[in-house]
């Protein structure tokens, strides 16, 4: 009696699929051989336009777009809305070397779940992907400095803002995109920005007012200088104590807030500037 033959179990392909979009060929060639030398990632797809997006998407079905913000044929934030039109779940991340806040502002407000400069080291664009991956927001050193210039830019909508407006008045694409803000999940533990997929979620806080808290001088300076922009570790290296201490303080300053992000906590500061008056 022969033993049946035992059939090899099918393997799950864990690796993450990417779409890298991006106008200069040396650059693009960069970041595939980059991405594609770290072994869960595979790059499925590259384009030098967004000419071919719509089919790429349909046939490759990409976990993970890394994409231009400026395109010769049409701009990347355009792209971006079709990315998520497409997949609200697919991550993507602008790839760029534009230094304007604006770019920064309107790209996470459309959903955005990094924006990395061109100039980023190699080991930090995989780190920074990384977290775009596990559901926060990739910004290097250089991309949060503009994200507190932006926050302190652009006019916050109040929470009634859209209450009045007609149901019938036009929308903008960006516009439609803002309507139905996602909050954003808790800090993670090294204290990162967590994710929101509309800034707008982040204007309309459900915060207490800045005089019904009571900060400690320390906690004072912490959230001044989250609102300017600055990680833990900056944080850290300017008030003369350790990581672990900013993190209490800022774990902290998010109960006494009632908020759930360092992003919410720097737009909180713009809206309540004399919570922090004289924080040195």
């Amino acid at each position: 009696m022969h033993s049946p033959t035992l059939q090899p179990t099918p393997t799950v392909d864990a690796r993450i699929k990417v779409l890298v979009v991006d106008d200069h060929p040396l650059f693009r060639r960069g970041i595939v051989q980059l991405v594609n030398e770290q072994a869960p990632y595979q790059v499925i797809d590259d384009l030098d336009s967004g000419q071919n997006l719509q089919a790429a998407l349909e046939q490759h079905q990409p976990e993970l777009v890394l994409l231009d913000l400026n395109l010769p044929d049409i701009s990347g934030l355009t792209l971006l809305q079709q990315v998520k039109q497409f997949n609200p779940d697919t991550t993507v991340v602008m790839i760029t070397a534009s230094e304007q806040d604006s770019d920064l502002f309107q790209a996470l407000s459309l959903g955005a779940n990094g924006y990395l400069m061109k100039d980023t080291a190699p080991d930090e664009m995989l780190a920074r992907i990384r977290q775009a991956l596990d559901g926060q927001v990739a910004l290097n050193e250089h991309s949060v400095t503009l994200l507190a210039q932006s926050l302190q830019h652009q006019p916050l909508q109040s929470s009634t803002s859209h209450s009045s407006t007609s149901p019938h008045s036009p929308q903008t694409a960006s516009q439609s995109t803002l309507q139905q803000p996602i909050q954003p999940p808790s800090l993670p533990a090294d204290g990162a920005v967590a994710s929101p997929t509309s800034l707008e979620g982040v204007s309309n806080t459900r915060s207490t007012t800045d005089s019904q808290i009571d900060f400690t001088t320390r906690e004072r300076q912490t959230l001044t200088l989250i609102s300017q922009g600055l990680n833990n570790k900056l944080i850290a290296r300017e008030l003369g104590i350790s990581d672990g201490t900013v993190k209490v303080y800022v774990k902290s300053l998010l109960r006494k807030l009632n908020l759930h992000s360092r992003l919410e906590l720097a737009a909180w500061v713009h809206k309540n500037p004399n919570a922090i008056r004289n924080p040195f």
